[in-house]
């Protein structure tokens, strides 16, 4: 059976407001992620002081791409989440995702757990 234009249109605000929800939870894990580098790396390294690591989301057409970016301007991939699902994968390259799912934004123990215990490093990401 297919769907009729009425049908998509009923639910393309549920589809919407999944994809906003999606967006809130990556920026949170992004805050979470900040959040944590500051704690363990209030100290000088070496006698200098740690570069500071931002956390920032790059969308493109199926994934936000969780992007950890250091103030001297080295870029690297710390995650990706799928803009529909809220399925976030660790990275295998800059451009694509690992194929395992290693959590999901929109189940709620999940989150609360990745929130909890997400790490700057992505050693949360090899917990399961």
């Amino acid at each position: 059976m297919t769907a009729s234009f009425t049908d998509y249109v009923a639910t393309q605000d549920a589809r919407n407001s999944i994809q906003l929800k999606v967006r809130e939870y990556s920026l949170m894990l992004c805050d979470a992620l900040e959040d944590n580098f500051r704690s363990r790396n209030r100290g000088a390294l070496a006698g200098r002081p740690a570069p500071e690591y931002k956390f920032t989301i790059e969308s493109g057409r199926k994934y936000h791409k969780i992007m950890m970016t250091t103030d001297g301007g080295s870029r690297s991939v710390h995650a990706f989440v799928d803009m529909k699902t809220g399925e976030l994968y660790k990275a295998a390259s800059f451009k694509a995702p690992a194929k395992n799912v290693r959590f999901n934004l929109l189940v709620i123990t999940d989150r609360e757990w990745l929130l909890e215990h997400a790490d700057w490093a992505g050693g949360y990401l090899y917990a399961r």
